[in-house]
């Protein structure tokens, strides 16, 4: 079973340059997207709705913002996109489906900068933040769970290519890497770190200015978490820096061989 993740900054826009060909030729048994920026109405059929796919999307209520989904092989038990608050459920960054005993969260967590770079989104971030956490808790009781997405936050200095120049630029504060490793310490695993430990280099988002794609300097900050038991189930994560179409490539996770439908089945 494999899941990928990934920000596709605009899905109308990445489904002109070959979504669909990399829909196809992924390999993924569920795939996460974030940053969709349009409702699902106006999506191509296609798109929206993708032979030999299901889908669920949970857009903004701002039109060409935010946005997150998730495209199944199978049709999950049940689909959650609410996280009970108004302010966090408005800008469409939360989604979950439920598969049997597992979940598979799609999560677009938001960048603390604000409108005028003056890192005045931060509290809004980290209540995000917290919300996530206090629901993913409590699904992890039921079974194995992944918080895939775009986390917009670098944790170690391994994680971007140029920690010492972002020291105060949100997606790299303190406050901001101090949450993610509260996660850790709770049990969650960041799984591409947990098997790729110590090599440096490996990105997930670059800016579109600069050559800076071209010169991988890049931050890590779309990441698979999986709690304890799910990452029992982890046999391989990997990030896709040659997948274009965005200014993120897909990471994701190669799980034990146990298909979509067994772990559907298991009750």
């Amino acid at each position: 079973m494999r899941i990928v993740t990934w920000n596709v900054n605009g899905l109308r826009a990445c489904a002109r340059k070959g979504f669909s060909q990399f829909l196809q030729s992924s390999g993924a048994d569920v795939l996460t997207l974030q940053e969709v920026r349009a409702f699902p109405e106006q999506l191509d059929d296609g798109i929206r709705a993708p032979l030999g796919w299901h889908t669920a999307f949970a857009p903004a209520e701002r039109p060409g913002y935010s946005g997150v989904a998730i495209y199944s092989r199978i049709p999950p038990d049940r689909i959650d996109d609410s996280l009970g608050e108004t302010r966090f459920d408005v800008e469409g960054r939360f989604i979950v489906a439920h598969f049997g005993r597992m979940a598979i969260a799609s999560v677009y967590f938001p960048k603390g900068s604000g409108r005028n770079r003056d890192n005045s989104r931060v509290p809004y971030k980290l209540d995000f933040y917290a919300a996530v956490f206090e629901r993913i808790e409590r699904l992890r009781r039921r079974g194995p769970v992944f918080v895939a997405g775009d986390y917009n936050t670098a944790h170690e200095a391994i994680d971007l290519a140029r920690p010492k120049a972002n020291v105060r630029a949100s997606g790299f504060l303190p406050a901001e890497r101090a949450e993610m490793t509260r996660w850790l310490d709770a049990g969650w695993v960041d799984t591409f770190r947990a098997l790729h430990l110590g090599k440096p280099g490996h990105y997930t988002w670059w800016r579109q200015f600069g050559g800076a794609r071209e010169s991988n300097v890049g931050w890590r900050i779309d990441y698979v978490l999986a709690s304890r038991s799910g990452f029992r189930r982890v046999r391989e994560a990997f990030i896709w820096p040659e997948i274009l179409g965005s200014d993120h490539c897909p990471a994701g996770v190669d799980l034990v061989p146990v298909s979509v439908a067994q772990e559907h089945g298991a009750r």
